[in-house]
């Protein structure tokens, strides 16, 4: 074999290695970056789920407060009524 032949050899052999090389190195930067997206989207689901949790929870607070003014708000009305008709 030549000597040009030799260093074409090796060359083209260097080349196919370091070309084999990054593309497994992206291969796995790529995998890493996906696994993160799915792992934020699992956070993002969870807190959007914990959000609506605690959201649901508000609403029916507000209904129960509601309530609660509301009855005891007529309760004050009933003592004002029951009050007036003693009077008269």
């Amino acid at each position: 074999m030549s000597r040009a032949s030799k260093i074409t050899l090796a060359a083209t052999s260097l080349f196919a290695l370091g070309t084999v090389g990054i593309v497994h190195f992206q291969q796995r930067f790529e995998q890493t970056a996906m696994h993160e997206g799915v792992v934020r989207d699992m956070e993002q689901q969870r807190l959007k789920q914990e959000r609506k949790l605690d959201f649901d929870l508000q609403r029916a607070l507000e209904a129960e407060y509601k309530g609660a003014d509301r009855q005891g708000h007529l309760a004050w009305l009933a003592g004002r009524r029951s009050r007036y008709a003693k009077q008269q």
